[in-house]
């Protein structure tokens, strides 16, 4: 996608609506807190935004995890989709809407949806055999199964043989049509290699595929056939769509798409790619609606070098480490340390020496003690300096000037790391050009003047730099700002009417004359925990 501050259309980005079987893990975190930092820029650039979560919860292994813990489907449903909500508030993440599949209000667009595809006949009765995956909710083909009839997904979990009766979507139809989405579309799919995963699977041949299951009761009847049960996939997608309207409002499909359809951007992780790259837009073809904007499916998070699972012992519990080290720290580590898309790793002293390194020294030691130094040397106000004669070599507003849309830029394609990177940058030369330029030693010298315009340009670059990765770390952004003298949070969705990314990502922006705050420091340096230092 391509950033246009004039552009004022609608956004919307949606994460997957999460599968209830457990309570969410860092995989899920990942991709809400990148989904949430997309949703952020947004607001701070003006678009009228609408950032979608939520859970999927139905399906035969929700049913069997139920009755495996002796709870009714629904109450298991209701208590891991509070668990999914209680970590997303931990984790600071700023959602509007939050869809949930057993919601009555989405069985009304399910089966107007459903008819709508019906109508067109690409819905017809067949029999399905093959093996079935019930974590996955799919059936596998042999090609694609692992010794013992293992899942490649769910490697410890054989798949199951089914042969029955169910109503099948004419998938097959929509092959060359979903070939020249593709073709017109290249930004359709992303990153590349996810988009190539996509085409080498659709060049194989399109089959059609089941959207229903008998002696299943968990799930929604199937409109013209009540003895069968909807297939989580054809009603989980329409999740998405059913979040869009208004809750106050009569349910129905024509009042969900009026205003933010279609979505500008799918957010997912790479194992869920066929549905949302593939069955999804096919779906919505024969519904007659537009296709969304993107889908884009990151990659997989390891564990020092290691696959995560509960039977290795190495799983990664996002709400502990929230717990242990603040929601802006574990925000910044994973977008920051990890190139979007690609498989990224979790080392928990890497963690703990990356924080130090980027937000409790370069950072906010920076802005602790040039506040300090602005309090002895300028009564604690924002000195006043004429931007125009720093010339334009100067090193901290040549660097700032063109930062915005840099910065502005990478969020736009979901460059998080680069981002944040090009924001260091200028944090870091602020810490070069500070101890080099050595107000305090311009000030014993009596150069007044030219010590205010060394520690007004040092604190404009901390302010653009706290504004420019506020979406990311959005509590600390707020500390630095209060400090500088703003009477402003970074945390409500109505951010952009007061912080508009057009005034606060332009350098010299900080107003003379301002009264800061107290120094304090605003990130404290972390410890390992003593099994680990």
């Amino acid at each position: 996608m391509t950033f246009n501050p004039a552009d004022r259309a609608t956004f919307a980005i949606t994460t997957p609506l999460y599968y209830v079987n457990d309570l969410p893990h860092i995989g899920s975190a990942y991709t809400t807190i990148a989904a949430d930092v997309v949703a952020r820029f947004y607001r701070l650039a003006g678009y009228p935004v609408l950032m979608i979560t939520g859970t999927d919860e139905h399906g035969q292994k929700i049913l069997r995890t139920a009755q495996e813990r002796g709870l009714v489907p629904q109450a298991h449903c209701d208590e891991i989709a509070a668990g999914f909500e209680r970590l997303w508030h931990q984790l600071n993440i700023a959602y509007d809407r939050f869809s949930r599949t057993t919601d009555p209000r989405h069985q009304v667009i399910v089966k107007e949806f459903f008819q709508r595809v019906w109508d067109q006949g690409d819905i017809y009765k067949g029999q399905q055999q093959g093996w079935y995956c019930v974590s996955c909710e799919e059936f596998k083909e042999e090609r694609d199964l692992l010794p013992e009839h293992r899942c490649p997904i769910h490697t410890n979990k054989p798949v199951e043989w089914r042969d029955e009766q169910n109503y099948f979507f004419r998938l097959s139809k929509y092959q060359t049509a979903l070939e020249h989405l593709y073709a017109e579309r290249p930004q359709f799919i992303q990153p590349d290699t996810r988009r190539n995963e996509v085409l080498s699977f659709v060049k194989r041949g399109l089959q059609d595929f089941s959207i229903s299951r008998v002696n299943l009761d968990w799930g929604f009847p199937v409109p013209t056939d009540p003895d069968q049960t909807l297939y989580v996939w054809f009603d989980a997608l329409l999740g998405y769509v059913t979040a869009l309207q208004d809750p106050d409002e009569p349910p129905s499909l024509e009042r969900a798409i009026a205003r933010w359809w279609p979505i500008n951007i799918h957010l997912i992780g790479k194992d869920i790619l066929r549905f949302h790259a593939v069955y999804w837009p096919a779906m919505l073809m024969s519904a007659g609606l537009p296709v969304p904007g993107q889908v884009f499916g990151h990659g997989f998070l390891t564990k020092d070098g290691q696959k995560m699972g509960k039977s290795l012992g190495n799983t990664l519990d996002p709400f502990a480490l929230v717990e242990t080290y603040g929601a802006d720290a574990v925000r910044y580590y994973f977008l920051k340390e990890i190139e979007f898309g690609k498989d990224g790793d979790f080392n928990e002293t890497r963690f703990v020496n990356v924080l130090n390194a980027d937000l409790a020294n370069d950072l906010g030691n920076l802005l602790n003690r040039t506040v300090n130094m602005v309090a002895r040397y300028c009564g604690g106000k924002v000195p006043l300096v004429d931007l125009n004669h720093l010339g334009e070599d100067h090193p901290l507003q040549a660097l700032g000037q063109s930062l915005g849309a840099e910065v502005a830029e990478a969020y736009t394609q979901l460059s998080f790391s680069q981002a944040c990177q090009a924001i260091l940058r200028l944090v870091q030369a602020s810490n070069k050009y500070l101890d080099e330029a050595a107000p305090w030693t311009l000030f014993k010298q009596g150069k007044q003047t030219e010590t205010e315009s060394v520690l007004y340009t040092v604190l404009e670059s901390v302010r653009l730099a706290a504004y420019l990765i506020s979406p990311v770390i959005p509590g600390l952004s707020t500390d630095i700002y209060q400090q500088l003298g703003y009477a402003v949070d970074f945390n409500p969705k109505t951010i952009g009417e007061s912080l508009s990314y057009k005034d606060h990502s332009a350098w010299g922006a900080l107003p003379s004359g301002q009264i800061l705050g107290a120094a304090k420091p605003v990130f404290q340096r972390l410890e390992l925990p003593t099994t680990l230092a």
